[in-house]
Order: C-alpha cells, then sequence, then structure tokens
C-alpha cells in the first residue's frame, strides 16, 4: 500500500486524542461496567454529583458536555438503583436538583479509588515531568482549568 497525499492519519491530532481517549476509557469501564453495572453517562453523572455535590442535569451537562437525554437516561438509571435523588424545583418544575444518596457516596468512594490507581496505572507509562506535562496540555486543548490543591 502506498501513501497518497503527505496526509498521516496517525498524526492526526484529533485522531491520537480520541484514540487515547477510547482506548483508556474502555479499560476503566470494566471497573464501574462490572461492578456496578453502569453505562459510561450514568458513571459520569455520579463523579460529577460526588466531585461537585448537588446539581441540575443541565448543569451536568454543561459541565460534562454530555447531551441532556443522555444525562436524563443515566439519571433515571442511576435513581432506579438509588444511587441518585431527585427533587423538584419549585421555581422551576421543569427542573430537578440531583444528589447522590448514600449507597451513590459508597458507589462513588468506591470507584474513585478504583479510578485513582487505574490514573496511576496510565501514568506510570511516563516519567512524572511528561505525566504532569500531558496533563497541562490535554487541560488546555479541553478549555479545563488546572485544579485547586
Amino acid at each position: 500500500m502506498t501513501e497518497k497525499d503527505d496526509f498521516a492519519l496517525q498524526d492526526f491530532l484529533p485522531y491520537l486524542l480520541n484514540r487515547a481517549a477510547e482506548d483508556s476509557s474502555l479499560e476503566f469501564q470494566a471497573h464501574y461496567k462490572n461492578r456496578y453495572g453502569m453505562l459510561r453517562n450514568e458513571w459520569r453523572v455520579l463523579f460529577h454529583l460526588g466531585t461537585y455535590g448537588q446539581m441540575t442535569a443541565k448543569e451536568i451537562g454543561q459541565r460534562a458536555k454530555i447531551h441532556k437525554t443522555k444525562i436524563s437516561r443515566a439519571v433515571a438509571k442511576l435513581s432506579e438503583r438509588r444511587f441518585v435523588l431527585r427533587n423538584r424545583d419549585e421555581k422551576d418544575r421543569r427542573s430537578e436538583h440531583l444528589a447522590l444518596t448514600s449507597a451513590g457516596e459508597a458507589a462513588y468512594r468506591d470507584l474513585t479509588d478504583q479510578a485513582k490507581t487505574y490514573d496511576r496505572q496510565l501514568a506510570s507509562r511516563f516519567s512524572p515531568e511528561e505525566a504532569a506535562l500531558l496533563r497541562n496540555m490535554l487541560r488546555r486543548l479541553a478549555g479545563i482549568e488546572e485544579p485547586r490543591g
């Protein structure tokens, strides 16, 4: 097979980012799917509520870049499993305030421990300086602020 032009897909940044994200995400999926039967958007909603506390679906969607219908399905599943409480907003009946239940908090803490371990495994492929640089560059590309801490 010969190259038709000088474009190399293997060097195309969006392709590389997508492959790295998909591969690492699928590997971590085993933790939340096997342990709790969650799908990707469900654990993302759980993590946002665990990290930021009470939020609306709209706020989660804006922060996580997830479409509102996907959030709605994820919230419904998490609510069925009694991981999330849904309280109607008295001022805007179309909106709900979402919060983790004690079972949701426990799942969040468990999966946070799993996530930390997995993150260390991924980062160990790089030197500490490379891992810090990679995190910084990815945050800049994603428009995410550096964590306070």
